[in-house]
């Protein structure tokens, strides 16, 4: 019999809130079974929380959630992964730009920073010798 999880159980495993996991089924992340009466009860699969572990490895990495849905789509297509390398190639280049941009961006900002503590501090020391 295949394992089955709650959506408390993957709340807890991976600290996160209900919440968080609904909104990840929302986009289309995971796609739960429903058992109980009506269908309220929400039955995860192990292809579910492989997909929600994958989900927030992306996020870690960066990654949008688009993006990480993509990738991990790839994933349930045949079992050959060049293509989902290759994509995951191409985003993680991208991202790598977006953030190579953005460290630049603040290592001008730090040295404007240690620009006007110099002067701050040139000012303090003028000051002090009035």
């Amino acid at each position: 019999m295949a394992t089955t999880y709650t959506i408390s159980d993957l709340a807890q495993e991976f600290d996160l809130t209900t919440r968080a996991i609904r909104f990840y089924e929302d986009m289309g992340l995971l796609q739960p079974a429903r058992g109980g009466s009506g269908g309220r009860n929400r039955v995860y699969s192990s292809r579910d929380r492989t997909r929600l572990r994958l989900t927030l490895r992306a996020k870690r990495l960066g990654l949008s959630l688009s993006e990480a849905k993509d990738i991990i789509d790839m994933y349930d297509s045949p079992r050959d992964t060049v293509p989902q390398l290759q994509k995951f190639l191409v985003v993680l280049a991208h991202h790598r730009t977006q953030l190579e941009e953005q460290l630049r961006e603040i290592q001008v900002n730090l040295d404007e920073v240690k620009v006007q503590e110099k002067e701050a501090r040139a000012l303090l020391t003028w000051d002090n010798k009035k």
